[in-house]
């Protein structure tokens, strides 16, 4: 990889991080949601499927930000961010990741994740969390495809 491609990936990654600061998972409730603004009891949401419905998130309510989770690896003192993650899926699988989770043991699902992921600790981290990643992505890259694409500044600057 040179220099340049190198300075690329890491002007995605950070451009990538700051949109997935807007996007989140809320416990207890299915798909992604775009934190559009805060309220007086909590915060207003935006889903990210073609509805695009808007609703008030509770203040009690466990809201995950993206930008804020991280994949423990086998050593203890580091963890990966959810947008390396991404962007190794989009290197290996493309804008999907195919996969019939219905189906597969929790092998087959630790084998998908450890081919985006080799040093995952597969003892810290569950069979339902690698879904919901992969999950999270396909929605991702099938409604924020931009998140996958350096910006146009981004690569005249690592150009420069």
């Amino acid at each position: 990889m040179s220099l340049i491609d190198k300075q690329l990936n890491k002007n995605n990654i950070i451009y990538q991080m700051e949109l997935l600061r807007d996007i989140a998972h809320i416990s207890g409730k299915s798909g992604l949601y775009r934190i559009l603004k805060p309220g007086r009891g909590g915060v207003i949401v935006e889903t990210l499927d073609d509805k695009k419905q808007k609703e008030m998130v509770s203040s009690n309510a466990r809201v995950s930000v993206l930008k804020d989770i991280s994949i423990y690896t086998e050593d203890p003192n580091t963890s990966i961010p959810l947008s390396d993650i991404f962007l190794k899926a989009r290197e290996i699988h493309g804008e999907k990741v195919d996969f019939d989770f219905k189906n597969a043991s929790n092998a087959q699902v630790f084998d998908l994740f450890g081919a985006i992921m080799p040093e995952f600790d597969r003892e810290r981290v569950y069979a339902s969390d690698v879904k919901k990643i992969i999950t999270w992505y396909n929605i991702l890259s099938a409604t924020m495809p931009e998140l996958f694409v350096p910006s146009a500044e981004t690569a005249e600057e690592a150009k420069a």
